[in-house]
């Protein structure tokens, strides 16, 4: 009987270690049935610049703890250095149309959760649609489902489908697309190598018609969640942009943890995404 029991408590753990990406996973969804929604808006400062971006990092779900400062830090070195304002909250009642006119872009700093109500939705769609700039970053575009189609299909256009736990942080190489031209990679060397949580996502983003400006090499890394695979194949975008009716929206599945936003090379592509959003970076809309 004891013999019995040793197996059974044994076999329990396997099972449990083996689960555990799941269990984890499981959890993490339950996170996204929280509803909390701001209905007052902050005091703003009465005075912007011509160029103003606003940083939204509301959880609703997951938290990255140590990535939102790191990026809201990163964010404010590059907005002082262009003579930028920029705001940072995560009180969702700034998206409405007389605080929305005000920015140039917004940057969504590992958002997770639906963080909007319907009026909110409905004027950030509006703002996107009539010219208003989008930076998306990791998290933003990481959530198991969506409670509003339209920003998963419109906005980041991929579904996230899960990131690797064993382990859950590796070296991969990720390689710039062939119009290494394009000027928010303009500081990346062609095959860029680099330690993230790499996400894999249910569809390919070009089916929505995205300009992808690298792709992630799955022979560089183990693209499996235990034993589920999570390969997208030789394709496999981590960065693109694309338009929204006359908006610009760009999108960065990098940046879980805070050294990523020391990087120069990523601080680079999030200073230049922000700028093309903000179309302040030439004419070219992209593709």
């Amino acid at each position: 009987m004891k013999r019995f029991l040793k197996w059974l408590a044994l076999s329990a753990a396997i099972v449990i270690v083996g689960l555990g990406g799941f269990v984890a996973y499981g959890l993490y969804s339950i996170y996204f049935g929280k509803h909390v929604y701001e209905t007052v808006a902050p005091m703003l400062p009465a005075h912007l610049n011509d160029t103003a971006i606003l940083v939204f990092s509301k959880t609703n779900g997951y938290r990255h703890e140590d990535a939102i400062p790191a990026a809201n830090k990163a964010i404010e070195a590059i907005a002082r250095k262009h003579g930028w304002s920029a705001v940072f909250t995560e009180n969702g009642a700034v998206f409405n149309p007389t605080i929305l006119s005000r920015f140039k872009a917004t940057v969504w700093n590992n958002t997770s959760g639906d963080t909007l109500n319907a009026d909110q939705k409905a004027a950030f769609q509006n703002y996107i649609e009539n010219g208003g700039g989008f930076v998306g970053i990791h998290a933003a575009g990481g959530d198991p489902h969506y409670d509003w189609a339209w920003y998963v299909q419109n906005i980041i256009g991929a579904q996230f489908l899960a990131h690797p736990l064993n382990p859950q942080f590796q070296r991969a190489t990720i390689h710039v697309a062939d119009d290494a031209a394009d000027p928010i990679m303009a500081n990346v060397p062609a095959f860029w190598s680099r330690v993230d949580e790499w996400y894999s996502f249910k569809n390919n983003p070009r089916a929505n018609g995205v300009h992808v400006l690298a792709t992630l090499d799955e022979t560089t890394y183990s693209p499996k969640l235990f034993w589920k695979d999570l390969r997208m194949g030789s394709d496999h975008p981590v960065i693109w942009k694309h338009l929204v009716g006359k908006g610009r929206v760009f999108y960065s599945a990098m940046g879980h943890q805070a050294p990523a936003y020391t990087e120069p090379e990523y601080v680079s592509v999030l200073d230049r995404a922000i700028q093309w959003s903000a179309g302040l970076a030439g004419s070219d809309l992209g593709k």
